[in-house]
């Protein structure tokens, strides 16, 4: 199965879905894929579609041309500081991130952020959203909020002091610096870190053997990670308890009962 969002590269967010891994581009290269409104009003509208398509397995966010996102369009921000734009910050907050990294979050499937380069303010945040982060070797993330006098958004609060801790992502949030591709795997936020020349792929590899897993399984698992992250011990018992039920009532799951009993390696069809 092959589908691109038309116009074809024309579009600020460009979506690839091939053998059930659906490709979320930002298509800005000009602007370091900056997000101003057009492209946080499709993106949110893609990441909903990718989320609730069930031929759709694994999840790949990642950028054109230099950068992966930079963030908030800065030059677009100014307007609406003037009141020249529609869409002031404070309301863009609520109406595009908060939306975008709930659904990128929470999607019962995994989620790999392909690092193509800088990943600035909430484009790192989306980054830190992700499951599974392949930094390219120049990459680096920047919180960026704090040096133009912001406090923090697109879910980083939640997700940079559960992947570091709280007094690293408290540095990191107070004084904004580049973070390495090296040192962010050093800290928890890079899962694999590689040459340019490698990074299709590991990307590929890595989101190829995602959509060909037990996808309610990976879900619920993810689901559950959450879930404990904010839930006392017996809720998440709780929790868990559920997840095993729908799991275990899955096509995937007797099929891989049945591949182990007779010692084969079971084929997942994600259901």
């Amino acid at each position: 199965m092959t589908s691109s969002s038309p116009p074809a590269q024309s579009a600020p967010v460009l979506l690839d879905v091939v053998d059930s891994v659906a490709t979320i581009t930002l298509n800005r290269p000009e602007a370091m894929n900056g997000l101003d409104v057009a492209t946080k009003d499709l993106l949110l509208e893609t990441v909903q579609q990718v989320a609730a398509d069930p031929t759709v397995r694994c999840v790949v966010l990642t950028g054109s041309g230099r950068a992966f996102c930079v963030g908030q369009d800065l030059k677009e921000h100014l307007a609406g500081l003037k009141g020249d734009t529609e869409v002031p910050l404070s309301d863009t907050v609520e109406k595009h991130y908060n939306p975008i990294v709930l659904a990128l979050a929470t999607m019962p499937k995994p989620v790999i952020a392909a690092v193509n380069g800088v990943a600035a303010g909430a484009g790192a945040s989306l980054a830190f959203a992700a499951d599974f982060r392949i930094l390219v070797d120049s990459a680096g993330y920047n919180t960026s909020f704090a040096g133009v006098a912001l406090s923090c958004d697109t879910g980083s609060s939640w997700t940079l002091p559960r992947l570091v801790g709280t007094a690293k992502a408290m540095e990191l949030l107070y004084f904004p610096r580049t973070v390495s591709a090296q040192e962010a795997l050093e800290l928890g936020l890079a899962t694999q870190v590689v040459t340019a020349g490698d990074f299709a792929n590991a990307v590929g590899e890595l989101a190829a053997r995602l959509a060909a897993g037990p996808t309610v399984a990976f879900g619920s698992i993810r689901q559950a990670v959450a879930h404990s992250a904010a839930h006392a011990l017996d809720d998440s018992l709780a929790f868990e308890a559920e997840k095993m039920a729908l799991t275990g009532g899955t096509e995937d799951h007797l099929a891989a009962v049945d591949a182990f009993v007779a010692k084969e390696k079971p084929v997942f069809q994600g259901r």
